[in-house]
């Protein structure tokens, strides 16, 4: 009985804040003939493919939060371009033979968004950051499986960000 109420009561309050789960069907973010030109990012870091996984990622969000359009070069509407600056690592904890157990890993990406005709800059943002820690050890396939798993972590943080911007923008 508590569990249901306490359901009904999280339902109303979800509705009630504005939150949505998709794309309202009347936004322009869910309008099927929508052109969006969403190439693979430039890639100034170290860590190969950077710029193309994080814009598969940002592909993957617009999909998620309702985008309804297409994503294509030739008639695109609106031009969404970045560059991933750089993939910086630092030690955050060392264990008693100084060796490091835990590193953090920061994602620094520019983003723009652009009007294709009119040739209207509608956001920009450089800087932006997002950072997530993995653990290592003496096992090197350990440490790159955590490594690899912290930079998934960061790009899809960085495209649900990048996303929900656009989505109010477009």
């Amino acid at each position: 009985m508590k569990t249901a109420a306490a359901f009904c009561l999280l339902i109303v309050v979800l509705a009630s804040c504005g939150y949505r789960f998709q794309a309202e069907p009347g936004s322009r973010f869910a309008d099927p003939s929508l052109r969006v030109d969403l190439r693979p990012f430039a890639n100034a870091s170290v860590v190969p493919d950077a710029g193309a996984f994080l814009a598969a990622r940002l592909r993957e969000e617009f999909r998620r939060m309702g985008f309804r359009g297409v994503f294509e070069r030739i008639g695109a509407e609106y031009l969404i371009e970045g560059t991933v600056k750089e993939i910086r690592e630092e030690v955050v904890s060392h264990g008693t033979d100084l060796f490091a157990l835990e590193h953090r890993l920061t994602l620094l990406v520019d983003v723009r968004v652009a009007q294709v005709a009119q040739g209207r800059l509608l956001w920009k943002e450089a800087g932006l950051a997002e950072s997530a820690s993995y653990f290592a050890g003496a096992d090197f396939q350990y440490t790159e499986s955590n490594r690899r798993a912290a930079i998934e972590e960061v790009c899809r943080r960085m495209a649900r960000r990048i996303g929900q911007t656009v989505r109010v923008v477009l």
